[in-house]
């Protein structure tokens, strides 16, 4: 089954610049329908509200950091199937055995490419 490009993604980064290059990512690929979150209680937050397909986190954000927000989806009833990729600048093995504890879908490492995250979302979400 193809990936819906409707779809609405979770973009969480606290750096702006990050969170636009994501957005010109994703539309790259097709995706339009984006929301932005610049900490990981914010998107919690917005996550619990709204309806979305697939969040796509960086790991190192204050007060709430990606790997808590991964936590937190896992352990919530209505999200913890969400798929969840997470977004760094560090490739440490402790790093990405943490967050497949956690329940990561998948692990990205900054910087990367328009085809690096398609890769990624396929592999979670399906071909598109």
């Amino acid at each position: 089954m193809a990936v819906d490009k409707k779809t609405q993604i979770m973009i969480v980064d606290d750096y702006t610049t990050m969170l636009r290059i994501m957005r010109n990512l994703l539309r790259q690929l097709e995706f339009e329908n984006v929301e932005e979150a610049t900490d990981g209680t914010m998107a919690l937050h917005k996550l619990q509200l709204g309806h979305f397909g697939l969040v796509i986190s960086d790991w190192n954000m204050q007060p709430m950091t990606g790997l808590d927000l991964l936590k937190q989806v896992r352990a919530d009833a209505k999200l913890k199937s969400l798929p969840f990729i997470m977004v760094t600048a560090e490739s440490k093995t402790e790093n990405i055995v943490a967050a497949k504890e956690a329940g990561v879908s998948n692990y990205i490492v900054k910087p990367f490419t328009a085809e690096t995250l398609k890769a990624k979302m396929a592999s979670v979400l399906g071909p598109f």
